[in-house]
């Protein structure tokens, strides 16, 4: 017995690891955001910023540097005058999928009860 709990332990200390290392990478308010607004295909900068309703242009910025850091987003730049810079989401984004899916089913549970509690 004392040995399953150890295990457990174990487990719930790689689980705790693991999930903090997602949440590092993917958390916050508006990653996962900006990632869904890229799924519907490239975008430019300002086109990302309407798309995620309340981003400002300054945290837009760091969360897509963040993004492109990690390997969800991609920063095409075409030369040609004028100069376009978009975004693209990478395959490596395409992992999240289930992620994203949980999330979305979940978040449309939780608005339906709280709205019919209310």
């Amino acid at each position: 017995m004392n040995e399953e709990i150890v295990l457990g332990s174990q487990e719930c200390v790689r689980s705790l690891a693991y999930v903090g290392d997602a949440l590092y990478v993917i958390g916050g308010k508006w990653k996962l955001r900006v990632i869904i607004a890229l799924r519907e295909g490239n975008k430019r900068f300002n086109e990302i910023q309407r798309a995620v309703e309340g981003i400002s242009a300054r945290v837009l910025s760091n969360e897509l540097k963040e993004l492109e850091m990690n390997g969800f987003v991609k920063r095409i730049v075409h030369t040609k005058a004028p100069v376009v810079v978009e975004y693209q989401v990478t395959s490596y984004a395409d992992t999240l999928k289930d992620v994203l899916h949980a999330l979305s089913d979940w978040g449309e549970m939780h608005r339906n009860k709280i709205r019919r509690e209310w």
